[in-house]
């Protein structure tokens, strides 16, 4: 293992090097386009045997991947926001068929306007389509997850695909300490692909993959969908304790920070948990009991564990970086609030929506937020039960 110093898109694409899939279609997309870039070069130097495919759209990048993988070979692609979105036509039809296809994907602000800058919108506007979510909060979790990933979506009891995010520009752009893994033990630590079925090696046992399928059993086969969910909530804590035996880093679906004895808590995903971090440290040290929740994956939603995790909370906040205009919230605050239905005894808990098209979120405006929820916690009263967080008014 060595230490680097390397972006998020830098360490995307080294992992994708040392995965090195059968195949690889992508059509290139800000601030995506460098991952496909730099992965084009290692196939042009001879570094993979990948068959990378130049493809018109984000459509057919995707097409192109369920192709491959139905194949029965390890696929991959990469995208953003708006490409993201012209797949989405394409996604359920890759968890529909359960192919363990593994995407980087760098979160973006949906258009209108047009912004190049992170959000979560692009993520969360494709949460139920089937897919497995991991979300990386720096360099080193997004080369992390994008290998643990080939190992959890192509587990026999899994077989789901997965998209791995990082925060556009603050994460993909950003030099940051990188500790690699050898090429040898990335190899060794995935193993060899071993596919379900195979397009290409069905003549003695025939297989039909896209055909129609009406009301006797699209019911039974959507379904499959959510079985290859319930135990990739089983099977991902599995790969990450072999991870953390195999390479000394520990993962899990949820990451706890000073939140034990915590009674004002703050949930977020990304890159916005580390500033979270320091304002817990701050909070601290004046004798707050001060917490941070950050979700890693997303899908499968960790309910039981979120639930566990927040039941000791006087008062919870949860940060959205995509906002659904739904009028009650962001989707990340609408699912922790339905995880903490059941509990005996329920913290009171409000939303905020943040960062959109990548504005700061400083820490001026996290010391905020647990002023806010210190207030509630006094009180016992809600204002608003989302805010703006940062909105200039």
């Amino acid at each position: 293992m060595s230490k680097i110093a390397k972006t998020g898109n830098e360490a995307m694409a080294e992992a994708m090097r040392q995965i090195n899939p059968d195949v690889v279609a992508a059509y290139p997309i800000t601030p995506a386009t460098e991952i496909a870039m730099i992965f084009a070069q290692f196939v042009s130097d001879g570094l993979v045997d990948t068959e990378f495919v130049a493809v018109e759209s984000e459509h057919s990048a995707m097409s192109a991947t369920i192709a491959a993988s139905s194949a029965g070979v390890r696929a991959m692609t990469v995208t953003s926001s708006q490409g993201l979105a012209l797949m989405y036509e394409m996604l359920p039809i890759a968890s529909g068929l359960r192919l363990p296809i593994v995407m980087p994907e760098v979160n973006r602000a949906l258009s209108a306007p047009i912004n190049i800058h992170c959000d979560h919108s692009d993520t969360m506007s494709a949460r139920d389509f089937g897919w497995i979510q991991i979300f990386s909060e720096n360099v080193q979790e997004a080369y992390d997850n994008t290998i643990a990933a080939i190992r959890i979506s192509e587990h026999p009891d899994v077989r789901i695909p997965s998209m791995v995010t990082t925060d556009g520009f603050i994460i993909s752009h950003c030099m940051e300490p990188l500790e690699k893994i050898d090429d040898a033990d990335v190899k060794k630590f995935i193993g060899e692909y071993k596919p379900a079925v195979s397009l290409l090696n069905s003549i003695d046992k025939p297989i039909t993959i896209g055909a129609i399928d009406l009301q006797n059993y699209y019911f039974e086969h959507r379904r499959s969908v959510e079985d290859g969910m319930e135990a990739a909530k089983r099977i991902i804590p599995q790969i990450y304790d072999e991870f953390a035996k195999t390479f000394g880093r520990k993962y899990d679906l949820i990451e706890k920070y000073k939140s034990d004895d915590a009674e004002f808590i703050i949930v977020a995903l990304g890159s916005t948990a580390g500033t979270i971090r320091a304002v817990v440290d701050e909070l601290r040290a004046k004798g707050v009991a001060a917490g941070l929740l950050k979700i890693r994956v997303f899908r499968p939603f960790p309910n039981n564990e979120i639930a566990d995790a927040l039941k000791g909370a006087k008062v919870i906040a949860v940060l959205d970086r995509s906002d659904p205009a739904n009028t009650f919230g962001g989707p990340v605050f609408g699912e922790i609030r339905a995880a903490l239905y059941d509990l005996d005894k329920r913290p009171i808990i409000v939303g905020y929506i943040y960062g959109l098209g990548g504005r700061d979120c400083t820490l001026d405006h996290l010391r905020s937020v647990y002023s806010d929820i210190q207030k509630i916690g006094k009180t016992g009263k809600i204002d608003k039960i989302c805010k703006y967080l940062g909105l200039r008014e």
